[in-house]
């Protein structure tokens, strides 16, 4: 990927041109256990050939010689130890050991899942309950709503629900989303509402079975797009306004795995 820079072409109002990206060089530890999520649902769909087989072999041992490392997280910030990225590590490490080629790695990749969630839970839970987004720091995160919904944590377990229910009571409006307080700012003057923490609540609350919550933060978010149906990163819900990237692909992808779940579980 190369460095970010400008091409010195107009944009829409406040927005700059930019190709490359500026986090190019940066250890995103989280990215691993996306990785194996992906591959073992492709396993889980006889689509798993050879080489996907080795990229789980070569994330699972990524992993395993990384997670207890300081890395930038999902948001792309400042290297710590972020919780999402160790929880979600686990989930990857969990859903690949289902479809592992033997009971020898089998055991070996949940033990290692056990041992980086034992671990988190110990330095990143919250005195009230919910997780907090690093050892370091007792703030909520958007990203934290996530490991329940990619099958480490049951639905009903106390973190899930402490963790959901101070997520939408401090860091939502109007059903908006954000994705975690940067200062004593109120969150709209601090960044837009980010449009996939919007899906992610959705499919949070799809994940404890609340079907009008789950319909009400699907819909809301999936109708602040532009006239041609494309997501920005950000949404300014005061001038009802697309803000930052756009378009932006990690919306877009929330909200189809968001509808494909939504459609699923609907009658035909």
């Amino acid at each position: 990927m190369p460095d970010q820079r400008t091409l010195g072409l107009p944009g829409y109002p406040g927005g700059f041109d930019r190709i490359g990206n500026h986090v190019n060089r940066q250890f995103q530890l989280d990215v691993f256990g996306e990785a194996l999520l992906l591959l073992a649902a492709a396993a889980r769909q006889d689509r798993l050939d050879r080489d996907g087989r080795q990229a789980a072999e070569i994330a699972v041992a990524a992993i395993g010689s990384r997670w207890s490392e300081p890395d930038a997280g999902i948001w792309e910030l400042a290297d710590r130890a972020w919780t999402h990225s160790r929880l979600v590590c686990a989930a990857g490490l969990r859903r690949i050991a289902d479809v592992a080629p033997d009971a020898a790695r089998k055991g070996e990749w949940i033990e290692l899942a056990d041992t980086i969630l034992a671990h988190t839970t110990a330095h990143a839970v919250r005195p009230d309950g919910h997780w907090q987004r690093a050892p370091d720091d007792t703030g909520l995160d958007a990203a934290l709503l996530l490991p329940p919904v990619r099958g480490l944590l049951p639905a009903d377990g106390p973190r899930t629900r402490a963790t959901l229910r101070a997520y939408t009571e401090n860091l939502t409006s109007d059903h908006y989303a954000y994705r975690f307080r940067h200062d004593e700012r109120s969150l709209e003057e601090a960044e837009g509402a980010f449009l996939l923490c919007g899906f992610v609540t959705a499919l949070a609350e799809h994940h404890r079975g609340r079907k009008a919550e789950t319909y009400r933060w699907f819909e809301r978010n999936r109708h602040a797009c532009g006239a041609v149906g494309l997501y920005s990163e950000e949404y300014d819900i005061a001038q009802r306004q697309l803000r930052g990237n756009l378009p932006q692909a990690f919306v877009h992808a929330l909200m189809l795995e968001t509808a494909a779940t939504l459609a699923r579980d609907t009658p035909a």
